[in-house]
């Protein structure tokens, strides 16, 4: 459908030409407009049925709805994890921008991390690509990956934690 404003704009330029009939077709709208002695007309915007629509509509089919339940459970492995997991001690090292998370140089490299890696204060950790940048974040303390929050190709935002590291 057309808004307001574009067919304003349609108006003016009618006007302003010497054209005294014009027909615009676009996504569904029909617009008609015919010049008389110097004036437009009122414009008539008419919705486009297409056949196949048409027949949809006047044969409608029944809509059957399941109510459908679920429990979610916590996976016992995962619960124990989280409580294995002593986040008070550990540094996150975050992404310093929006971009794509990347954990290798390409995709036919190997990860720079996995969980265990040791790390210095210089190694790269992952890539961050940004508006076709990539942007290469260092771990920033030296110590050990203990876990890797976010998955390859994954769209990380400002300030999200990206890796646990236990500091040495």
């Amino acid at each position: 459908m057309l808004k307001v404003q574009e067919i304003r704009e349609l108006i003016k330029l009618v006007d302003q030409s010497n054209i005294e009939e014009f027909v615009f077709e676009h996504e569904g709208s029909k617009v008609e407009m015919k010049k008389k002695a110097g004036a437009v007309a009122p414009v008539a915007v008419t919705p486009v049925v297409q056949p196949a629509v048409q027949e949809v509509l006047q044969t409608p089919q029944p809509v059957q709805t399941a109510a459908v339940q679920t429990e979610v459970k916590p996976e016992p492995a995962l619960a124990e994890a989280e409580k294995q997991i002593d986040t008070s001690d550990l540094h996150q090292v975050v992404s310093p921008m929006v971009g794509t998370f990347y954990q290798s140089s390409s995709p036919d490299a190997d990860a720079y991390v996995k969980q265990g890696s040791k790390v210095t204060k210089d190694s790269v950790l992952c890539i961050v690509e940004a508006m076709k940048l990539f942007n290469e974040i260092e771990a920033e303390v030296d110590g050990e990956i203990v876990e890797i929050l976010v998955k390859d190709g994954q769209l990380v935002e400002y300030g999200q934690p990206l890796f646990l590291v236990k500091p040495e």
